[in-house]
């Protein structure tokens, strides 16, 4: 007997394979709830998925478990559905041109033509933020610039549909593995590590966390509920989730919130070309508001 089978019956299910049918109804749901897209390719992750959800709430099945995630009143377990079928992939410093362009082209644009970080606090925004490295690697490479070009002020949001590594994110705590991209100077000022070695965990400075703020943020919502003015917004490698009218809408509601002369990061496999954005690209996947 197979193990998926044996997982099954363990597990008191009656149908122990997502029918195309279900697929076709959580598919439909997912992409309309939170613009994701989950071909055909993605049956067998979303079926090994979804059966965590299936044991965790008792039910009998896969078509059990449409009929709840699916009726009336269930914001919870929508909750827990895109949790679980969220991909979530992040590290520090990950595509390290971005930051550096931040710190010698970016700021420095924004602080003297905008007054960002003196006039009021410069605001960058990590959209799809994951478990928390990007932020906290945007909040160390403004308390870099802001050493070197007093007085600056910053902030950093931090958000993402996926409230689990929301949680992960707040706590601020990774293996010792993980904090490897961090430059070598910016380690014992930024990071702590954990007074019991063996356990090869460390924790983000107090410094760092304090300037960043997370919150829980589907892209599909009418209101962002951003209301503070934004510099820059990271959104790196979340865009190849989403079709490209989608992709399209999400930017245009991205830009309501950037202020004027304000930059846009993203993947370095994502384009805007074809959109109909009001952008301009000024580096590799990195654009402007004109």
């Amino acid at each position: 007997m197979g193990s998926a089978v044996q997982q099954s019956l363990a597990a008191g299910l009656t149908d122990d394979h997502l029918s195309e049918r279900d697929f076709s109804r959580l598919s439909t749901f997912i992409h309309g709830y939170a613009g994701i897209q989950l071909p055909p390719a993605k049956k067998i992750m979303l079926e090994s998925r979804v059966r965590k959800r299936i044991r965790a709430l008792g039910l009998c099945g896969y078509a059990e478990y449409c009929d709840h995630v699916l009726g009336p009143g269930q914001a919870e377990e929508t909750v827990h559905l895109i949790d679980a079928v969220t991909t979530n992939k992040t590290d520090f410093f990950r595509e390290p041109q971005h930051f550096q362009y931040l710190v010698e082209r970016a700021l420095p644009t924004l602080m003297h033509e905008y007054g960002a970080g003196q006039s009021r606090p410069c605001m960058v925004w990590s959209a799809g933020c994951s478990s928390g490295e990007e932020p906290y690697t945007l909040a160390m490479v403004l308390a870099e610039f802001a050493e070197r070009h007093r007085p600056f002020s910053s902030m950093v949001l931090g958000t993402d549909i996926c409230t689990e590594v929301l949680e992960h994110a707040k706590r601020a705590i990774y293996t010792e593995a993980s904090i490897a991209p961090v430059p070598p100077d910016l380690l014992p000022k930024y990071v702590l590590r954990s007074k019991d070695r063996s356990r090869g965990l460390v924790r983000i400075a107090p410094s760092i966390r304090s300037r960043v703020r997370f919150r829980r943020l589907n892209f599909l919502d009418g209101d962002f509920a951003v209301r503070e003015p934004i510099d820059a917004i990271f959104c790196r490698n979340v865009f190849i989730y989403f079709d490209r009218r989608t992709q399209e809408q999400i930017l245009n509601r991205f830009l309501k919130h950037l202020m004027p002369g304000g930059f846009v990061f993203l993947g370095h496999s994502e384009t805007i070309n074809g959109l109909d954005v009001p952008l301009v690209q000024v580096a590799p996947t990195v654009y402007r508001t004109p």
